[in-house]
This record gives C-alpha cells, sequence and structure tokens, in this order.
C-alpha cells in the first residue's frame, strides 16, 4: 500500500490508455508521455501497460507502508526519499516506512513514478486510466487526495537489478521552446496561405489553459477563407460541420488562440483543425509548461510514419540494455 501525505498538484493514475472506444466518445486518457511511461514500467520490471501515477508540475509526498521496487522518469521534478535525494530514470529500491516526496519542477511538466507490479486499480473499459472529466477510472476517478491509500499490484514481468538507469542520451532534455513536429490538415484548407504560413513561421506561447484535455496558444490570429456557410456549420468562419478529432489535432476557433487537443478532449467537434501533432511528438507536447514557446514544423505522413518506428526501435533498444544490466 502506498498512502499519500500530499497529493500534489494533479498525481492521477494512468496507464496506456482506454484504447478502442473513441467511436462512442470515449478518449483515451492515459499517460500524456507514452516515452516516459514506457521506461518507467520497464526499469521496474512491470508489464508494458501497468498503470503508473502521472505527476503533473508539483510532486505528491507518499508513504510506502511496504518495501517496494520504483522508478521515477519525464520531467525533472527531483524526488527524494526520507529527504535525501535521488536520482530520475533508475532503478529505486524504498523500505517500508519510507517517504517519497518532490521539489518544485526545473524542466518538463510531468514526471511517472512506476512501481514494481503497478498501481492495483480497477479496470474499466479494459484501462486503469483516469478520465476525470466524467469521473472513472484511476482512483475512483480522480486526481489524488491526502489520505488515500493506492493498492500495489503483483503482476511483474521480469526482475530488474537496484540501481539500473538508461544511457544519458535516451534521456530527453527540456528547455522552454519547443519544436512540435505536425501534419498540416484536415481542415487547413479552409484557412487563408498566409495563415498557414503564419502558423508554421512563429513561435506560439502556451497559456495558462495548458492540461490534460488540451493546450491553448497564443500569437497572431489566423484568417480564413471567406465562403457561405454550409448548411450544419455554425456562422463563424472557423466553424465546419462536425467531424472527428484525431488525438494532437490543432483545432482554431475564430482564428484565435489555437488549442491542441491532447489525451482528455472531446472526440470531435465543428472546429477547423489546421494540423495534427505526429504521435512521436505528443511525448514532447506533454513536456511543454505554461509559458513556453512552441514553433510547429510541418512534415509528411511518411516522416511521421518513419519517427514513429524510430521510436519503437529505440524502446527495443532500451529494454534489452535494461534486462542486460
Amino acid at each position: 500500500m502506498i498512502k499519500v501525505l500530499k497529493p500534489g498538484l494533479q498525481t492521477t493514475v494512468q496507464d496506456r490508455g482506454r484504447i478502442g472506444y473513441y467511436e462512442i466518445g470515449m478518449p483515451p486518457s492515459g499517460a500524456m508521455d507514452q516515452y516516459s511511461f514506457s521506461i518507467a514500467n520497464l526499469l521496474v520490471g512491470n508489464k508494458e501497460n501497468a498503470a503508473v501515477l502521472e505527476i503533473t508540475y508539483l510532486g505528491p509526498e507518499l508513504e510506502f507502508q511496504q518495501g517496494a521496487v520504483i522508478a521515477i522518469t519525464g520531467g525533472e521534478i527531483p524526488p527524494k526519499i526520507n529527504g535525501m535525494s535521488v536520482p530520475l530514470w533508475s532503478t529505486l529500491n524504498v523500505k517500508a516506512g519510507d517517504i517519497l516526496s518532490f521539489d518544485f519542477v526545473k524542466s518538463g511538466a510531468r514526471a511517472y513514478l512506476a512501481v514494481k507490479g503497478g498501481i492495483d486499480v480497477p479496470i474499466i473499459q479494459e484501462s486503469r486510466s483516469t478520465y476525470t472529466l466524467c469521473g472513472i477510472g484511476g482512483f475512483e476517478g480522480r486526481a489524488l487526495k491526502e489520505g488515500d491509500v493506492l493498492p500495489v499490484g503483483s503482476e511483474i514481468k521480469t526482475d530488474v537489478a537496484i540501481g539500473t538507469t538508461i544511457p544519458d542520451l535516451f534521456v530527453p532534455k527540456y528547455g522552454n521552446v519547443h519544436e512540435i513536429r505536425v501534419i498540416i490538415g484536415l481542415c487547413s484548407y479552409r484557412l487563408m496561405q498566409e495563415s498557414i504560413d503564419h502558423f508554421l513561421n512563429i513561435e506560439w506561447r502556451v497559456t495558462p489553459e495548458a492540461n490534460r484535455v488540451g493546450y491553448r496558444f497564443k500569437g497572431e490570429r489566423l484568417h480564413f477563407i471567406p465562403r457561405e456557410q454550409p448548411f450544419g456549420a455554425g456562422s463563424n468562419p472557423s466553424n465546419v460541420v462536425d467531424l472527428g478529432y484525431p488525438i494532437g489535432s490543432i483545432q482554431v476557433p475564430d482564428g484565435i488562440e489555437p488549442i491542441a487537443l491532447l489525451n482528455d478532449a472531446v472526440t470531435g467537434g465543428g472546429y477547423a483543425t489546421i494540423a495534427t501533432i505526429i504521435s512521436t511528438d505528443l511525448n514532447r507536447m506533454a513536456q511543454v509548461k505554461t509559458n513556453d514557446k512552441v514553433r510547429f514544423i510541418s512534415v509528411g505522413l511518411d516522416e511521421a510514419i518513419q519517427e514513429r518506428k524510430k521510436w519503437k526501435d529505440q524502446l527495443a533498444k532500451i529494454q534489452n540494455i535494461i534486462m542486460e544490466a
């Protein structure tokens, strides 16, 4: 069992996500940074989809009521055990009665705490992930609160030696300016070419409205090609007849403050979308903070698919390194 002494800003139980229910309007939820999530589980010998804690900006304070093997990856939210600093991206041992706490975030936005055996909460629609907007999954469908007690599971894949770490070249570095690759579409045809060029050529600042639902950006106004709105679309030029929103799609309500729709966002709507973030760069997006700057880079579908293959190959290489440690 793990007792929550302090919950942090927003700490939720997440796994790979609630996959396969998008068509009924259920977003996947799940870890926003799938790269860090995956490596955290590898470092403790968990199965690939074991539930972890996703920690945002300000970490929790947790008391371990039994010995455990843990790993913390992702953004630099420096962890401490009993007040002593411990490394990220490493397999750690905690004893019964130990207190895990975190300093303020130094870089990135989210950290992932994996515990050997996984966080054992009920499976809902094939996932343990928390979807707070509907109050389902995770621990009682919500972020953690003081006094919660989390059960730890017992299903593991393998044993990993304490002190195992991964080479530094596989550890992401997070700054305050981020390049995020996108594929232009689905409704980019609705915008003037000059506005599409502006979208790709300026730095966008992340507003305080940045969470698991989506990130809002402040920059220049984007302009739409004038037309008579079709039946079923709203009167604003940014309105279209309803369409599905892929995870990472960037809508442009009224042409101002584009919004990147993320893991807990609605699955469809009536705003034009200018682009979609490629799957590998959703991991980078998860580590962007309020007031950081983002520049969007246009890539083609072939490059996006190749980047996903490289990402999978890198995870396989890291798994081999951990198993051989």
